[in-house]
């Protein structure tokens, strides 16, 4: 178990950290340099936690909640969202323990190391699914462009189309990726070393880039960038960047499945050296690139396009009753603003009659006849005096 680069995972952060936390404890790190797959699948190797040091473990307890408080933002977000099933709720807080929520325990070990494992064995299955979409859509679009030119604006593209996966397809030979004629051509054109002196031993070592005694995958994907390079270049109109990748996934699959012997998605120097010795290591066979093979089915794609159609038809729907939803919405704004205008005219109509009932100045007080008096100002101030 090591840690990669980026494993894609949506928790990647969190493994890598909680692994290089762990690595700087001793007694953890030489059990997990000492420990098999089983081990580590088998949850044996996270008993060894309640043996590392305190400042470890508070580390860890301190991961694990800034873990737990990005999950609680995630899942916030694709709530209001409305994007999320509750079953997919529920994944997001499968590597780790939920139920304890500030420390790191041997649980969370366990959980985080096992559902890493299986994610990591269905990632690259979900990439390749991902890629044969991308496909069939390539393909959808390139039909339904050319339907829509007529019959000759179409040859013309049509030739114009075909001459571009011709000129791609022309593109020098492609060892197959761990063969003894690709490590060569490695060692030779990167490592400048003389090709007749190639040391598997020695490449190991050179290639073995952080030290730790495995050629982990990003380590053996940088070994096929020669190869990619005889098929791919960004400037060139007929060569797909998205197709590369997928190249390069199946090169180190490739390799994996031949020398990753006990399948923990590293490969050690025994591993490698073995592989050495197998007939295969020395076969001068061609690899078959990706333009040498469809990656679908017309049946597959027929279901694809099918796909396409019943969204489209879902997205328009949805557009119609957006639509209508809105045209409502407009109406009821109409009739607030007709009410807010019929307010604001009584509140208006009503100012003003309690204007006219209250003239500006007060009458003086009249006397029994109907007299007005007028009281001298002398005895205004009098009594103004008096209340004081």
């Amino acid at each position: 178990f090591c840690v990669f680069q980026d494993t894609g995972l949506y928790y990647d952060r969190y493994l890598r950290e909680v692994i290089e936390v762990l690595e700087t404890d001793s007694h953890f790190r030489e059990k997990l340099q000492t420990a098999n797959t089983e081990d580590i699948k088998s949850g044996r190797l996270s008993k060894e936690l309640d043996l590392v040091g305190h400042h470890v473990r508070t580390r860890l307890d301190e991961l694990k909640r800034q873990e737990v408080s990005r999950l609680r933002m995630l899942l916030r977000a694709k709530l209001d969202s409305l994007q999320m099933d509750h079953a997919s709720l529920l994944k997001q807080f499968e590597h780790l323990d939920p139920h304890n929520q500030n420390t790191f325990e041997a649980k969370d070990l366990e959980l985080l190391i096992s559902t890493a494992t299986k994610d990591l064995e269905n990632y690259d299955a979900e990439r390749h699914e991902e890629f044969k979409r991308y496909e069939m859509l390539k393909e959808h679009e390139r039909r339904e462009y050319l339907k829509g030119l007529d019959q000759e604006k179409r040859e013309q593209e049509q030739r114009r189309l075909d001459e571009l996966k011709d000129k791609h397809r022309q593109h020098p030979k492609v060892n197959a990726p761990g063969s003894v004629d690709q490590l060569r051509e490695v060692w030779e054109e990167t490592d400048g070393l003389d090709p007749k002196e190639f040391n598997p031993k020695t490449f190991f070592k050179l290639h073995d880039t952080n030290e730790d005694g495995v050629l982990d995958e990003q380590e053996l994907e940088a070994l096929f960038i020669k190869e990619l390079e005889k098929v791919y270049n960004p400037k060139n109109e007929e060569d797909d960047m998205m197709e590369m990748e997928e190249e390069r996934l199946r090169m180190r699959e490739h390799v994996m499945n031949n020398v990753d012997l006990n399948r923990d998605r590293v490969v050690s120097l025994d591993e490698f050296l073995k592989s050495t010795e197998k007939k295969e290591f020395n076969s001068h066979k061609e690899w078959e690139t990706l333009d040498m093979k469809q990656v679908y089915t017309e049946e597959e794609l027929q279901r694809f396009e099918a796909e396409l159609r019943d969204k489209e038809e879902e997205l328009k729907r949805r557009a119609v009753a957006l639509n209508q939803e809105q045209e409502v919405l407009k109406e009821r704004g109409k009739a607030l603003e007709a009410q807010r205008r019929e307010y604001q005219q009584a509140v208006l109509e009503m100012s003003n009659r309690q204007k006219g009932q209250q003239p500006e100045d007060a009458a003086p007080p009249a006397g029994p006849n109907g007299e007005l008096h007028f009281e001298p100002e002398s005895q205004k101030q009098d009594k103004g005096t008096r209340l004081a």
